[in-house]
């Protein structure tokens, strides 16, 4: 019996946001089972964007819920090519203009046939609640429950001191 396989077809789908394992920033791996019980904050970043100015936020964001919430930025050059920098560069970046201090992962692809896996699986759980498509451009923020299901998209405009998302936090 000959058996074929297409490349295209042959991947692990990952069945919770707790079985993934980025590289960070700085080296190192960032392992989302060790946010369990907190909610996650995903949002995809960039240094050169109308956006940039949210990392302030981000860490504000950080900082004031930290018992419940982890942040993580996860750079990524898709739009326009707005983050053109090496990880080093770019967490030199966040450190200096913005003193981030919440965890980075290593620059990232959010769409397109170079997809993270995470992101892949981020939008397909996206889909789910009825966002498609959901990244758009840069500091797109995925929130994910102390469960590790994801209960809203907010796009790029969204502040992350926001009213609009405050309200779960609260």
């Amino acid at each position: 019996m000959i058996r074929l396989f297409s490349a295209a077809l042959v991947f692990t789908v990952a069945s919770s946001i707790y079985e993934f394992k980025v590289d960070g920033l700085e080296g190192g791996t960032i392992d989302l089972s060790r946010y369990k019980g907190k909610k996650i904050l995903i949002v995809n970043t960039a240094s050169k964007c109308g956006f940039t100015p949210q990392y302030k936020d981000l860490e504000q964001l950080y900082e004031q819920y930290k018992d419940k919430l982890v942040v993580i930025g996860f750079p990524a050059n898709n739009f326009l090519w707005q983050e053109p920098g090496t990880n080093e560069e770019i967490k030199t970046f966040c450190e200096k203009n913005y003193g981030v201090t919440f965890p980075m992962a290593a620059k990232v692809s959010v769409k397109g046939k170079d997809i993270h896996p995470l992101f892949r699986y981020l939008n397909a759980e996206a889909k789910k609640i009825g966002m498609s498509n959901p990244v758009k451009w840069n500091f797109t923020k995925f929130l994910i429950d102390e469960k590790g299901k994801l209960v809203t998209v907010f796009p790029s405009k969204v502040n992350p001191m926001s009213e609009e998302l405050l309200k779960y936090l609260n």
